[in-house]
């Protein structure tokens, strides 16, 4: 018969697929208990009890409410059994924030829960992988068997300190992603107070470690076009590609994620969408006689992608052009390091304003105000510089040119 009158007493109004789909706003369950929804979607449960013998000013029952945690980690049927157990206590007179046992989870627990709920936020999944992975490697096997609530600053060093001179931009990295979770615990109901990687970094307690600029081995601008001479003699699709990347100055990942629907023939562009661009931001490659004497041929493929791989339907390896480099016995020079041989070129053989070179290369020029007032893209001065580039690197022009403003363009 008890068992019978509890079973009663924990069941309510909601189910798991109400928890899971409900939107935005407050739900009640019955007997004092509620899903809070937020406008992000995020879930929480909160009891409302109370407190025998406490009364508000006006002398009337004291109504409180508490958190039992979040709805991703706290089923239903633990929520109705927490809820009870807070009631109980408020009948006798106990206050349930100083008298409750709620479980804890660890650090490791919340951090696979955040990462679960990010993973299809990221554009690329090895993104989030990496973000869980620096967390696996640096702070798992110091904290992460912790309850979320007990770490503070000496926990936190205990993660960044080893690392944070040696491996200073891991180490940020890893700082940033232990206060996403404790942020996220603290949002749930599990801890309180301030963050303590924000205390550590506002009363400077690591040694301040000057970051050193990181630089793409680069081959001087003089040698682009012996070395494109060598490479246009070679069939292979790596070689191909490699050739549209000096042409164009285009990151990597960019040039072998094309697509032939984002190539405009009529208009001459290269159309890249801002989901495979590293500023988030549509960029239009004026496309020239010699970059559109590489990729058309490679339409008669069929392929989804313009410098498809070995396998059909998909691009090709992110390593093939890095390889190729090696097979030709070019040493000291990556792939990204073509970016700055054009870069330097249009610094010392040509008089184009900066800003034409870095929207070039698909770089944020100025402050977020002046991008802001900033409607044009520069596109015609930048085909111009385009056009000189592919000259001098086909060997067809060498010589020192001058892009000047145009009229009706804004700059």
């Amino acid at each position: 018969m008890k068992c019978g009158i509890l079973q009663m007493a924990i069941s309510g109004k909601l189910t798991k697929k109400l928890v899971e789909n409900l939107r935005a706003g407050r739900h009640g369950d019955g007997n004092g208990l509620y899903l809070v929804v937020d406008p992000s979607g995020a879930r929480r449960w909160i009891v409302r009890v109370v407190v025998k013998g406490q009364t508000n000013k006006k002398g009337a029952p004291l109504r409180t409410d508490f958190g039992l945690g979040g709805a991703d980690i706290i089923p239903l049927h633990q929520a109705r059994e927490r809820a009870l157990e807070y009631r109980r206590m408020a009948k006798q007179g106990l206050n349930p924030r100083f008298n409750a046992k709620q479980k804890i989870p660890t650090f490791e627990e919340v951090a696979q829960q955040v990462h679960l709920e990010r993973l299809p936020t990221w554009k690329n999944p090895k993104h989030g992988q990496q973000w869980i992975n620096t967390l696996r490697d640096y702070a798992f096997p110091k904290i992460g068997r912790m309850p979320v609530d007990s770490i503070n600053q000496p926990e936190v060093l205990m993660c960044l300190s080893p690392i944070w001179t040696e491996k200073h931009e891991t180490a940020r990295r890893l700082a940033q992603r232990i206060k996403v979770v404790l942020d996220v615990a603290k949002s749930k109901g599990f801890r309180a107070g301030e963050n303590p990687v924000s205390a550590i970094k506002d009363a400077k307690v690591l040694p301040q470690v000057t970051a050193k600029p990181k630089h793409h081995a680069a081959m001087k601008w003089q040698d682009v076009p012996a070395f494109f001479a060598d490479l246009k003699i070679r069939n292979a699709m790596a070689a191909k590609a490699l050739m549209f990347t000096c042409l164009t100055g285009s990151r990597t990942s960019e040039v072998l994620g094309m697509r032939w629907e984002e190539i405009d023939l009529e208009n001459r562009l290269w159309v890249c969408p801002e989901s495979r661009m590293k500023t988030n931001v549509v960029h239009r490659v004026p496309l020239t006689e010699e970059m559109l004497a590489i990729v058309e041929p490679l339409r008669a493929m069929a392929s989804e992608y313009v410098f498809e791989g070995q396998k059909r339907h998909e691009p090709l390896s992110n390593m093939a052009m890095l390889m190729l480099l090696r097979r030709m016995k070019v040493e000291g020079v990556t792939v990204h390091g073509f970016r700055s041989a054009f870069r330097d070129w249009a610094a010392e053989a040509t008089n184009v304003p900066r800003e034409v070179a870095e929207m070039s290369l698909s770089h944020k020029v100025g402050s977020d105000v002046e991008r802001a007032y900033a409607r044009s893209d520069l596109l015609d001065r930048r085909r111009l510089l385009m056009e000189r580039w592919s000259g001098f690197v086909t060997g067809q022009s060498g010589q020192v040119i001058s892009i000047e403003r145009q009229s009706g363009e804004k700059g």
